[in-house]
C-alpha cells in the first residue's frame, strides 16, 4: 500500500503562508488554512531538514548518546540521531555523519530499516533509521554543540528494560527500534522459509 492512499486525501486548503522565524536548522511558518468543512484556521509548522537515527548494535550490545536536551531541560539517553543544516540526496551518509560525530565509529554495513514522520502534528521532518554493524573506532567529530556528550555501551536487555522503566524516553528512538524489531523478525521468519 502506497502511504499516500491512506484516507481520502487533502482536507485542508492552504489560504496564505507567512515565515515566522528562520534560522540555519529550522523554519517556522504560520498557514491560514480552509478545511473541508467550511471553517477557516491556522496552523503553525516548523520545518526541518530530513534526519538520521542510527542503531550501533555489535555483540549484543548497543551504543548510546547521553546529553543535555535544551528543550526539555534534562539530559536524554538515546542512539546517535540528528539533521544537518543542508537538505541530503543520501541519507546513509547523514547516518555515517552522525555515527562519526557523535560517537567516533564507523560501520562496515548500514541496513536502512524505514523511514517516518518524527511529530506530523506541527513539524514537517522525517526520519531515516539505519542498523550499524561492523563497527570500528574512528576519530570523534562532534559538532560544537554536541560539547557534553557522553558514550555509552549497554546490552540489548538493559537498553529495553530502560526503554520500558521510562528512562529512555524519546521517541525516535522507541520507534526506530520497533522497526527494527520489526526487521529483525522478518529477517528470522524468511530465513526459516528457507532453512
Amino acid at each position: 500500500m502506497n502511504p499516500t492512499d491512506i484516507g481520502a486525501g487533502r482536507s485542508i486548503t492552504t489560504l496564505s503562508s507567512r515565515e515566522v522565524y528562520r534560522n540555519h536548522w529550522m523554519l517556522l511558518r504560520e498557514d491560514e488554512i480552509l478545511r473541508s468543512n467550511g471553517q477557516k484556521g491556522i496552523y503553525g509548522v516548523v520545518e526541518k531538514h530530513d534526519g538520521a537515527i542510527i542503531l550501533p548494535i555489535e555483540n549484543e550490545r548497543i551504543w548510546l548518546v547521553d546529553q543535555f536536551r535544551y528543550s526539555i531541560q534534562e539530559r536524554s539517553l538515546e542512539p546517535p540521531q540528528g539533521s544537518w543544516e543542508m537538505e541530503i540526496d543520501n541519507p546513509e551518509e547523514l547516518a555515517r555523519g552522525e555515527l562519526k560525530e557523535e560517537l567516533g565509529l564507523a560501520a562496515a554495513e548500514m541496513t536502512h530499516l524505514g523511514t517516518f514522520w518524527i511529530a506530523p502534528g506541527f513539524l514537517r521532518q522525517k526520519m531515516h533509521v539505519f542498523l550499524a554493524a561492523g563497527l570500528t573506532p574512528t576519530e570523534k567529530d562532534p559538532d560544537a554543540e554536541e560539547h557534553d556528550l557522553v558514550v555509552r555501551s549497554v546490552t540489548i536487555g538493559e537498553f529495553e528494560e530502560m526503554m520500558l522503566a521510562g528512562v529512555i524516553r524519546d521517541g525516535c528512538t522507541l520507534a526506530a527500534w520497533g522497526l527494527y524489531l520489526l526487521w529483525k523478525a522478518r529477517r528470522a521468519a524468511s530465513r526459516s522459509l528457507t532453512a
